[in-house]
């Protein structure tokens, strides 16, 4: 069953090379049936693979879902993204080569049950986006491509490190079984030599937070994203960066059993320090690329430190909706930027017909969802993470400070739900009026993301039960 995930990307893979105008239609038709075999998988009880090597728990099913939808509308974005930017039928199949192997890599490192085929995944991932940024010919977006592949090496080279050491420190006990995050989950409170675990755990935490854009690689995610096609960008932001949260997620588990406090302040020192440059950063944004990356640094933070504050609930509902969200806004800049790259004012206004007023009440909802206003899941995620975090504040040694940081959080957290108002703002009630084109497949990819938040809103008592 597992194996069948494979058959789309590879059937990607193969048709990429054809050439011929109807490839043009056959990529995004085989690329919608990459849900089917994710499907399946949801039906089935949690099973090992490929003798212990793969595991198919409630979280990598429910990673690999919001994973799929999101390939389903990053496909159908591609479908007119010839129409938006100029780019070549061999850079289109181009970019569908290096999209079967990104997908490749995201499907083993989600479920990868050892922390060695979790590294192998990621860097295999790393490498096809480097390509997939290389498809936009510009001087800004080689040379970016350039970066994120020195960056990317040197954050796969620390997670690559860590897990040498965690690997060390299990060794003794577990023997070659010590790869397996299953079996050091059973057998972490005998561990010989804990300190060597956190060390390495430190080492893989920071190569995580650096791949998701945290201090001091802000802007350098930032700039990727905004030198990249924009279906890049939320392949990004609505696979890639889960992808890397699940590893954060079976890691830190790990290190919560060996000492709690040493992840709870090292997470929240590191989080809390990145959430205070975003928050300036965002305040001083000026178009929605860098927007929509520096926000979604922002909601990275907000559910790593829900996940170690002991809130599981309210980190995966804020890593759903951030999945559905974030790819969706970045989807849509193809429309809202065709009339300029930085043309924020009246940038929801010059819609005509229906596909384009549907648009703009799409993107709009989409705007105002991913800044917390209710009904979005990313209100009742803040309230359920919040909760957690007061509760662990209760039975710390350490209230006082816990309080103190929540506070912090909320004030920097005003900042950016005001930057976003105000943008709001000005992209409804400002500027000229200028008539802008919303295709077809746009529109089906938006409809599909504000359907799935819709069924995520209506399945909080299944993500209960997922940790």
């Amino acid at each position: 069953m597992f194996e069948l995930l494979f058959i789309p990307p590879l059937f990607i893979l193969v048709f990429s090379f054809f050439n011929t105008q109807k490839t043009k239609k056959i990529l995004p038709f085989i690329s919608a049936l990459i849900l089917i075999p994710a499907l399946m998988l949801l039906f089935q009880q949690e099973k090992f693979y490929w003798h212990q090597y793969i595991h198919i728990d409630s979280l990598a099913k429910y990673i690999l879902l919001l994973s799929y939808i999101v390939g389903i509308g990053v496909t159908l974005a591609l479908e007119s993204l010839q129409k938006h930017v100029s780019i070549s039928i061999q850079e289109y199949k181009r970019f569908y080569r290096f999209f079967a192997t990104f997908w490749i890599g995201m499907i083993l490192s989600i479920t990868a049950n050892s922390m060695g085929l979790f590294w192998v995944g990621l860097e295999l991932a790393t490498l096809s986006t480097v390509y997939m940024i290389k498809t936009n010919h510009t001087q800004f977006a080689s040379k970016e491509a350039w970066n994120y592949m020195i960056v990317g090496t040197i954050a796969i080279s620390l997670i690559l490190f860590g897990i040498i050491l965690i690997y060390a420190a299990a060794k003794p006990v577990l023997g070659e079984e010590a790869m397996l995050f299953t079996q050091l989950q059973s057998a972490i409170h005998t561990m010989n030599a804990p300190y060597l675990f956190e060390i390495g755990f430190a080492f893989v935490a920071v190569g995580s937070f650096i791949k998701m854009g945290f201090f001091p690689m802000n802007l350098w995610l930032a700039n990727i994203e905004r030198a990249s096609h924009y279906p890049v960008a939320a392949l990004f932001s609505g696979i890639l960066e889960s992808a890397i949260m699940t590893g954060f997620f079976r890691f830190s588990l790990l290190a919560k059993s060996i000492n709690e406090s040493h992840l709870i302040g090292f997470t929240y020192i590191y989080a809390l320090f990145t959430l205070f440059i975003v928050a300036f950063l965002i305040y001083r944004v000026k178009d929605f690329m860098r927007l929509f990356s520096l926000s979604g640094i922002e909601h990275m933070v907000l559910i790593a430190i829900f996940w170690v504050s002991g809130g599981y609930f309210a980190a995966l509902l804020h890593f759903g909706a951030h999945a559905l969200l974030k790819p969706a806004l970045f989807i849509s800049t193809g429309i809202l930027e065709s009339k300029g790259k930085y043309h924020i004012a009246g940038a929801l206004r010059g819609f005509q017909g229906y596909k384009g007023k549907l648009f703009a009440l799409l993107v709009a909802l989409f705007i105002l969802a991913i800044i917390a206003l209710p009904p979005s899941p990313i209100f009742f995620s803040e309230i359920f993470g919040f909760s957690a975090m007061v509760e662990m504040a209760k039975k710390s040694h350490h209230l006082l400070l816990m309080f103190t940081a929540i506070t912090f959080m909320l004030f920097l957290l005003a900042i950016i739900f005001y930057k976003f108002v105000d943008i709001y703002q000005q992209m409804k009630y400002s500027g000229s009026e200028e008539e802008k084109n919303v295709y077809s497949s746009d529109i089906a990819a938006l409809i599909i993301f504000a359907v799935a938040v819709m069924i995520l809103l209506a399945n909080f008592k299944t993500l209960q039960t997922i940790v």
